[in-house]
């Protein structure tokens, strides 16, 4: 009898134990999944305990459970939408998990007449997650398009870094922040490091002209930075802070609080770099200042104040935001000591100030008809003074000379609104839009010290869709400049789906830019300087192809993207700063321009690890060409490889990034009429990081090392002849760097 009763105790015990074991079941062939992730949450005492199913899918959790407490299970694969459910006393269960076949379906919002499935797009459309911003230690928008391929990154110490898109300059890239052009632009280019990454929620890329829907300055591709504009949480506190061993000291903070439909959220902080020669050591931090030629910095310091504001309402389907921004930073350039006694240098300051003001208001007004309205206010500011310093007392004075000093701004207003059809079931969607913007520069070098241009557009397009797999977007933009005549912009898009699996997607578009008030207006004549501004200009115009590919699949735990495109770009009266006569320079239309080139990429992901190469080649056409016997094209390979793993089990984060820029050859001519080869050397760049998550995942830790290769000056080489060459040196970064980076984040109960 004794007996038997053990017999039953350890059936009755069997079967608790079985009771408390789940399975993960796919739900497309009611497969096993093994190495699924599953999470769970005890609710009372918010414990986390973080599980991998084995070979049959199954995982026992008896382990965790107490009396009748309640328990979340999150249960994730890659390749399957994301479960979440809450139990009390597991018992035998399986889950069945829906395939999603994207590895990054993102939401986008950049030409779409909703927000969408980046896979569901017509445009081919590039997105950086915050995940990959947060690994990578990026601490602005240079940091961050490092990476990318089809990018190339030029630096001034001065004036910032700028970049080029499909080969094309950045003066031809619109860079929007939520949908708000970014004004201030030196030298025709946005400096993308005052771009910070502190409020960044993901980053979108298209390539190719967007001017029937963003208008002037959109010719080569548009980068749209989408901020955090939303939380579950009541209150959400979280700080960044982020050092690396150049002497760069970061810190922000956020904090953010929700009631019923409204979201009000504070952001700010400080960024300071201390400045940068190619002589200072790793972790070297200089304790005294000495007055001598080491006070003088390769890569000036620089240190930045910025801060934002956000309101948010939520009306059923319908959204209100009002969002304010402000930005300082102040680069100080240390001159040498002068001769004879070294007592005394000059020194220039950089101050630049942005205001940016937004009201949005965007939502589905019904089951047809979705709407998105803009306005915006931007200002921008730099100004440069020069002050004569006594580095025995430290006195400084401002110099008599005017030609030291300069003030510049720029006003810009924006509005900007659209209604759309947004019926998946229709097979005739439109957009009809109204975009009008309105920019006035101000400055002592700008003709008459005030210089104003408008640009007002309708613009439109229709999404037809003559079976399900095919849907074509034909679309037009008409403008009214104040200064130039502006031509109807068309532009054609095809999305095609092959299978389920095979996507191809086709582009033509027209592209306008009308040139800058600086290109028209600037005056600056000194004993240094030369350079006048042509009010003859004609505008740029342009005609883009971009033909694409895309390959998703899942078999079995493995999950993998490819993606093949094509682009061709045509630019008609390009603008560009040449010499004149003498030591006179100027803007001038140059009669064409043309860049080509191939890209190909994949992203494999097994289980939790992510794999991504790629490669491009990208040919820029020699206008040289034309008249002198060289070659039509020059072309430049690039690479990049990228590994991604994640430790769920010790919540531990491993990431490398490298990118292999290639040579860039040109051609010019000189005085005597003869033609010589130019070129910038190839370089490799490299990160890695580690990141390991404490505290039930409020402390984030991440350690990493930037440019492992150790990249300082590149050499850009001219040859004229077999016995006559020239070399220069081109920054490109500070050497191999360290950084630590830690994440707080503090979030209260529901």
């Amino acid at each position: 009898m004794k007996s038997l009763s053990i017999y039953f105790f350890f059936l009755l015990f069997a079967q608790v134990v079985q009771s408390q074991t789940i399975t993960i079941i796919s739900a497309d062939d009611n497969q096993s999944i093994p190495s699924a992730h599953i999470v769970c949450k005890n609710i009372s005492t918010q414990k986390e305990n973080n599980f991998v199913t084995d070979l049959e899918g199954k995982v026992n959790l008896s382990t965790i459970l107490n009396g009748n407490s309640k328990i979340q299970l999150t249960i994730s694969f890659i390749g399957y939408q994301k479960i979440i459910d809450t139990l009390t006393n597991i018992q035998n269960k399986i889950y069945y998990l829906k395939s999603e076949i994207v590895a990054l379906n993102e939401i986008i919002f950049t030409a779409q007449y909703a927000p969408n499935s980046s896979q569901k797009a017509v445009h081919k459309v590039k997105i950086i997650d915050n995940k990959k911003i947060q690994t990578m230690g990026a601490q602005n928008l240079r940091d961050v398009l490092s990476n990318e391929m089809n990018v190339r990154i030029s630096q001034d110490n001065v004036l910032g870094s700028s970049m080029s898109l499909q080969g094309v300059s950045g003066q031809n890239v619109k860079i929007l922040i939520d949908g708000v052009p970014v004004t201030g632009r030196l030298n025709g280019n946005i400096d993308i490091s005052q771009i910070n990454m502190n409020n960044v929620e993901h980053i979108e890329i298209v390539e190719g002209p967007l001017s029937v829907n963003y208008g002037t300055d959109a010719l080569a591709g548009t980068i749209n930075i989408i901020t955090k504009k939303s939380q579950k949480e009541t209150v959400s506190v979280s700080s960044n802070n982020y050092y690396e061993s150049i002497g760069q000291y970061n810190f922000t903070g956020r904090i953010g609080y929700r009631k019923n439909k409204n979201i009000v959220t504070v952001s700010g902080g400080r960024n300071y770099f201390d400045g940068w020669n190619p002589t200072d050591k790793a972790f070297y931090i200089e304790q005294k200042h000495f007055a001598d030629s080491t006070r003088y910095k390769s890569w000036k310091p620089k240190e930045q104040y910025f801060g934002t504001l956000y309101y948010g309402l939520y009306i059923k389907d319908l959204k209100f935001g009002y969002t304010g921004d402000y930005f300082y930073e102040q680069i100080t350039n240390k001159g040498l000591p002068r001769l004879p006694y070294q007592e005394t240098a000059f020194d220039d300051y950089y101050n630049t100030y942005r205001l940016n003001n937004s009201l949005s208001f965007a939502g589905q007004m019904n089951k047809k008809y979705y709407t998105n309205i803009l306005f915006a206010y931007n200002h921008y500011q730099r100004i440069k003074n020069t002050y004569y310093k006594d580095l025995t007392t430290l006195d400084e004075i401002l110099t008599v000379n005017s030609s030291d000093h300069d003030t510049i701004a720029f006003n810009n207003i924006t509005a900007r609104g659209s209604i759309a059809t947004t019926k998946d079931s229709a097979k005739l969607n439109y957009e009809v839009g109204l975009d009008l913007n309105n920019e006035t520069g101000f400055g002592i070098r700008i003709k008459d010290k005030q210089q104003q241009i408008g640009d007002y557009a309708i613009f439109c397009s229709a999404e037809y869709k003559p079976f399900s797999k095919l849907t074509l977007r034909p679309g037009a933009r008409l403008i009214y400049n104040t200064v130039y005549k502006a031509p109807i912009i068309p532009s054609f898009n095809l999305r095609y789906e092959l299978s389920k699996s095979h996507t191809i997607r086709f582009s033509y578009a027209r592209g306008f830019r009308s040139p800058s008030l600086k290109e028209l207006y600037f005056y600056f004549v000194d004993i240094n300087h030369n350079v006048i501004g042509n009010q003859e200009l004609k505008a740029e115009q342009s005609h883009n192809f971009n033909l694409s590919m895309s390959y998703n699949a899942k078999k079995g735990n493995t999950l993998w993207k490819t993606e093949n495109s094509f682009f061709y770009n045509y630019i008609e009266n390009m603008i560009s700063l040449a010499q004149l006569l003498g030591t006179q320079y100027t803007y001038f239309n140059i009669d064409k321009y043309q860049t080509l080139g191939i890209q190909l990429q994949t992203e494999l992901a097994w289980q939790h690890f992510k794999f991504t190469i790629g490669g491009a080649y990208i040919g820029r056409y020699n206008q040289l060409s034309e008249e002198y016997l060289s070659e039509k094209f020059t072309y430049t390979p690039e690479g990049k490889c990228n590994l991604f793993y994640e430790w769920h089990k010790k919540n531990i984060t491993f990431a490398l990034f490298y990118k292999y820029t290639g040579e860039l050859p040109s051609f010019a001519i000189n005085t005597k009429n003869e033609i010589y080869k130019t070129k910038i050397y190839d370089y490799h760049t490299a990160d890695i990081s580690i990141s390991k998550l404490f505290l039930e995942k409020k402390i984030n830790i991440s350690i990493g090392t930037k440019n492992i290769f150790d990249v300082r000056n590149i050499t850009g080489s001219s040859t004229g002849s077999a016995h006559s060459s020239e070399n220069n040196s081109i920054a490109i970064g500070m050497g191999r760097t360290y950084f630590m980076k830690l994440d707080i984040n503090l979030n209260s109960k529901k």
